[in-house]
């Protein structure tokens, strides 16, 4: 397969700790029910599963952000439950109420039952990357992603999406090693998923541990950031001769950032809860030196707050991490903007727009000033 050439890739050489000229941002959930668009294609495909699995369909949504808004990278529409789905555990999404599995997976049988799935039966999300990145022309890179092995498993363990974690914890509590063996399964099979998007034209991969924060100390190292390591230690790093960055958020995750600082990725995500400056003085090494890239860390509520708001949030935000280094000939700090999870569906679109041009606008003074 050959692609375009890149135009923009602020993104990625933010994500390999390399100067740029303004910060770059995307943001979780970018394709979604904010957007009006988004939402009169989600009711010609009939359904959500209806929209991830068409081709077309996924495409066009994926776009859909780019159009509105000078976003510096497009992330792959799909779901993270689309390899417990492959496992035959059958996803199904009722409205207004979340994803919800057929089968759960809470006893001996049903652990021995998993396997790492085919990866025909998610040729759908493969042919939607591919789909995607020659609908982008190079304008902007494809983040292609998946959830975390500790992610995926308590929602295969729970049936669905949870309040308490009370299924999944009590297993874990009561049988290690059945949680050891979901969590190894996963793992591999993240990485088998994560590798064929590459494949297929991803030009960055994303580990969503949207759940890694529910566990204790101890627990967060053993369930969650042991597995999310044997997905990176197996992952392609290269394609084309081109570096394929990878990047680990952890919802929640504020607490364990320098033990994450050894896990063999790129760049790590944080939450609204997590200082930046504090953030980079532990993880974000010095220029010529090695460290991590950061992303985040805007609460996704402040958009709900006027334009001005919107603007000196943004600006605190990038102001906390400082200005990022601007040496073109090494390497040093660098700063992805995002939210600190997901967009909320209920987001008026216009924020959005105040949100990406005070984030490029003040960037590009903070490095003049510097």
């Amino acid at each position: 397969m050959s692609f375009a050439p890149l135009q923009n890739d602020t993104f990625l050489r933010a994500c390999l700790r390399q100067a740029t000229d303004h910060t770059p941002m995307w943001l979780m959930r970018q394709a979604g029910r904010y957007l009006p668009e988004y939402c009169a294609t989600r009711a010609k495909a009939g359904s959500f599963m209806g929209l991830a699995t068409n081709v077309d369909y996924a495409t066009e949504v994926t776009l859909q952000p780019l159009e509105r808004y000078p976003l510096d990278a497009a992330i792959l529409f799909s779901d993270i439950l689309t390899v417990p789905d492959a496992m035959g555990l059958g996803l199904t999404f009722a409205a207004g109420e979340g994803p919800k599995f057929a089968k759960n997976v809470r006893d001996e049988a049903a652990v021995d039952a998993l396997a790492v799935p085919d990866m025909a039966k998610l040729r759908y999300v493969f042919d939607a990357v591919t789909s995607i990145r020659k609908a982008l022309n190079g304008r902007v890179p494809l983040i292609g992603f998946s959830g975390s092995p500790w992610t995926l498993a308590c929602y295969m363990v729970e049936g669905g999406g949870s309040d308490d974690y009370r299924a999944v914890k009590t297993l874990m509590y009561s049988r290690p090693d059945l949680m050891h063996r979901i969590l190894a399964i996963n793992a591999d099979a993240v990485a088998q998923y994560l590798n064929t998007q590459i494949d297929a034209g991803a030009q960055a991969v994303m580990v969503f541990d949207s759940w890694g924060g529910v566990l204790a100390d101890g627990n967060f190292q053993a369930f969650s950031m042991a597995y999310t390591r044997r997905v990176l230690d197996q992952l392609k790093t290269e394609k084309d001769g081109q570096r394929i960055p990878s990047i680990v958020f952890t919802k929640g995750g504020g607490l364990w950032l320098n033990e994450m600082n050894t896990l063999p990725c790129d760049v790590l995500g944080v939450d609204w809860t997590v200082n930046l400056a504090r953030a980079r003085s532990l993880v974000g090494g010095d220029v010529g030196g090695p460290g991590k890239a950061l992303q985040g860390n805007l609460d996704p509520n402040v958009l709900f707050a006027s334009a001005a708001q919107i603007e000196a949030e943004a600006t605190r935000v990038l102001d906390s991490f400082g200005i990022p280094h601007t040496d073109r000939s090494t390497t040093g700090p660098t700063h992805i903007f995002n939210l600190g999870h997901g967009i909320s569906q209920y987001t008026p679109p216009d924020s959005v727009s105040a949100l990406v041009a005070a984030v490029h606008s003040h960037s590009r003074r903070m490095r003049a000033q510097g």
